[in-house]
């Protein structure tokens, strides 16, 4: 039982099945005629492929968590797990979860081999594994190529329902990847400390200050925007009414002052306020997106 958990540590089970999260909302935001199996393959394919990359990446940091005092009890610095358990974990549970995702829509995939779906998913552990991770430490160009993957669940999960990658995907991409912006900058801000005694490279110009506040304030403001644009053009299978209209647009605003008050007070507490409102924007709006497709 107790080594259950340690693996469950290894994938980051809280954080991926946030990420599962997005992308079943993508998937009932796209459907229109809901796929039970489907849906199942896109859930578990998601959560594996998620943790997976999480798994590689931890073994990646290994010797740098120890460095951390977050990141110090993990399965790796504290000898729970061996890297060779971690590999071939995260290995195993990165195929498994491709698998799934290769049972949706694969008739129409890429390359004849994968689905849009697992293509997706693979693109998503590459970019993570092999180009956020080893640029943390190298410069904050990291949270731009971290953002990526970082985005792709919401688009994964409408493709997974609609086996099109066409304006409406990339709209939905685009509202979360900018939303990474400022939710990595309040992170990266309120952990300064504990990344720097690691080596990582992770505010915008290496210090807090105006600089990566005025960066949260203009990225929160494009996803404001784009968020709304459902309603103020129209887009194939993608709209929105005014009764979602005005809480979405509601909520962007709110984040956006986050934003702008981490810009006028430069302190950890606006940090922290801009973090706690991170986690509680992506989620709600994602929600009213999906309730305005279905009641309104």
């Amino acid at each position: 039982m107790q080594t259950l958990k340690f693996y469950s540590q290894l994938l980051k089970f809280r954080l991926s099945a946030t990420v599962v999260f997005s992308a079943a909302m993508g998937y009932l935001l796209g459907v229109n005629d809901f796929n039970t199996h489907e849906f199942i393959l896109l859930i578990i394919g998601g959560f594996l492929v998620t943790g997976s990359a999480n798994g590689f990446n931890q073994i990646l940091e290994k010797e740098y968590d120890r460095l951390m005092t977050r990141t110090a009890n993990r399965p790796l610095p504290m000898g729970n797990l061996t890297i060779n358990q971690a590999l071939v974990f995260s290995t195993i549970i990165g195929l498994l979860g491709l698998y799934c995702l290769n049972f949706i829509n694969s008739d129409n995939g890429f390359f004849g081999v994968l689905s849009k779906s697992s293509f997706f998913g693979l693109i998503s552990i590459l970019l993570y594994v092999l180009s956020y991770t080893p640029l943390k430490r190298l410069s904050t160009i990291s949270i731009f190529v971290g953002a990526i993957p970082g985005a792709i669940p919401f688009l994964l999960g409408w493709v997974a329902a609609t086996d099109q990658f066409e304006i409406a995907a990339g709209t939905l991409f685009a509202i979360q990847f900018f939303w990474q912006f400022p939710h990595f900058i309040a992170i990266a801000w309120v952990l300064d400390t504990e990344y720097k005694k690691a080596g990582f490279k992770m505010i915008f110009g290496g210090e807090k200050g105006k600089y990566p506040a005025l960066i949260s304030v203009f990225t929160s403001l494009l996803m404001t925007f784009i968020s709304i644009v459902p309603f103020i053009y129209e887009i194939k299978d993608l709209s929105l009414s005014i009764t979602a209209f005005i809480p979405v647009l509601g909520l962007g605003i709110w984040f956006t002052f986050k934003s702008y008050y981490l810009f006028k007070n430069i302190d950890d507490k606006s940090a922290k306020k801009l973090m706690i409102a991170s986690f509680i924007y992506l989620p709600l709006m994602q929600i009213i997106y999906v309730l305005d497709k279905y009641l309104f």
